[in-house]
């Protein structure tokens, strides 16, 4: 299962980057009226390699290798892309003279001929996922909420690779949630399955590897104590705690340069202070004080309009504070909060302790998010937007996959795809 997904996107990949290859060749054919000679081609080939690498990591970092090809597959999508990977080229190509060209023109031609390849190739490729060949796979629990309707998610994206059977016998996969697995009557079924070749897969386990998520409302006690070994992490964390350092020490130089006219702008456009002070519960559900530029107008909060997500329309944020909240300007000051190890510059969202004490109750398990440092930007704020109350339960999937799968690689992907969403002014 697993590897199938990571073999579909090896072979995205490794075409994506022979079409921006071919780009270049279409372009500098058109440019030249010619097939380009081998000396223009190797003048073109290190300068463009460095490129087409970078090309790649913005794709997947914009989710185009993800398990859900439609995002892929859209021309907004790939000319926003491409636009983006447009402008990582020419700070390449100004970074590194050495290469001793500057292909305006070249570079030009290869964007949209790429544009075009890779948007019919992905059409292509999708469309051919979606008639192909599909693994046959058995849901057990039908009438649990959570599965059926995870069943019609696959049910109605075949380019997953997956078709739902009718009965368990036609299936070469089996998934069965926890609940059902641990009868004993089941056990004995689940292994005369497995002496017939099927392959038994946990509902939560196949739902994390195709969202990014934990299916919060069919785990319980017992999934924490297998899954979450905090002893595993104690070296990922004193690394993480240097490299949250060695970034307070970079961020501090633009937001030190960025103070005064900051200030400026939140005095001219509002009366009131500059900084904005809020007790927020961080690990361990010790209470801290977060410190941001401030969005909205003084006592936004004075007659208690409850917990809701202020956006481009809530009259409380102020026009310079929509900026600010567009472009994270307004978190920079949570650097002194990630100094003093309050924070950290990844991990789930810090709530207000009302609404913590208020979501403990009514949401299982929500106390467990409170294992690791909160962060100003995390897989839940990347995957999903929303910040009410109402998303919470939704929100604490995201949280919970990454506390349990945390490590370097994964917050460097969280870093990038929050710049991405900034670039694409997709900022939550």
């Amino acid at each position: 299962m697993l590897n199938s997904n990571k073999l579909r996107k090896i072979v995205l990949v490794v075409v994506d980057l022979l079409l921006f290859y071919a780009g270049l060749i279409v372009a500098l054919t058109i440019r030249y009226a010619e097939f380009p000679p081998i000396k223009l081609i190797e003048i073109h080939f290190l300068p463009f390699t460095v490129i087409n690498i970078a090309w790649i990591v913005i794709f997947y970092i914009s989710g185009f290798y993800d398990n859900v090809g439609k995002k892929a597959t859209n021309v907004i999508n790939i000319l926003k892309a491409m636009a983006i990977s447009g402008l990582s080229a020419v700070f390449i190509l100004y970074l590194f003279p050495s290469f001793g060209i500057a292909p305006k023109t070249n570079l030009f031609g290869t964007i949209i001929f790429s544009s075009v390849f890779i948007w019919l190739w992905r059409k292509f490729f999708f469309g051919l996922l979606s008639r192909g060949f599909k693994t046959e796979i058995f849901f057990f629990g039908e009438e649990i909420k959570e599965i059926k309707k995870f069943e019609q998610f696959v049910s109605q994206r075949p380019e997953i690779g997956y078709r739902c059977a009718n009965n368990y016998a036609d299936a070469d996969i089996i998934i069965v949630p926890e609940q059902i697995k641990r009868k004993g009557s089941m056990v004995t079924q689940l292994y005369q399955m497995t002496l017939e070749g099927k392959t038994i897969i946990s509902f939560d386990k196949f739902y994390e590897s195709l969202t990014g998520k934990i299916p919060t409302s069919l785990i319980d006690e017992s999934w924490f104590l297998e899954n979450l070994m905090e002893i595993d992490k104690l070296v990922f964390e004193r690394v993480k705690r240097v490299i949250d350092l060695i970034m307070v020490i970079i961020f501090a130089i633009p937001f030190l340069f960025l103070i005064p006219f900051v200030s400026l702008l939140i005095k001219l456009t509002s009366r009131g202070t500059i900084f904005y002070k809020q007790k927020r519960v961080g690990k361990n559900g010790r209470i801290f004080e977060i410190v941001k530029f401030r969005s909205m107008i003084m006592e936004a909060e004075k007659n208690k309009t409850g917990w809701i997500k202020p956006n481009e329309k809530d009259n409380r944020v102020t026009f310079i504070g929509s900026v600010f909240r567009k472009t994270r300007i307004d978190e920079l000051p949570q650097i002194w909060n990630v100094l003093k190890g309050e924070m950290s510059f990844v991990g789930p969202r810090p709530e207000r302790p009302e609404f913590v004490q208020e979501l403990i109750k009514e949401v299982p398990h929500y106390s467990m998010r409170h294992l690791v440092k909160p962060g100003l930007t995390g897989w839940g704020q990347i995957n999903f937007g929303g910040a009410s109350a109402k998303d919470a339960p939704r929100k604490l999937q995201y949280d919970l996959f990454y506390i349990k799968n945390r490590t370097l690689l994964l917050d460097i992907i969280i870093l990038l795809k929050t710049i991405m969403a900034i670039l694409s002014r997709q900022g939550k």
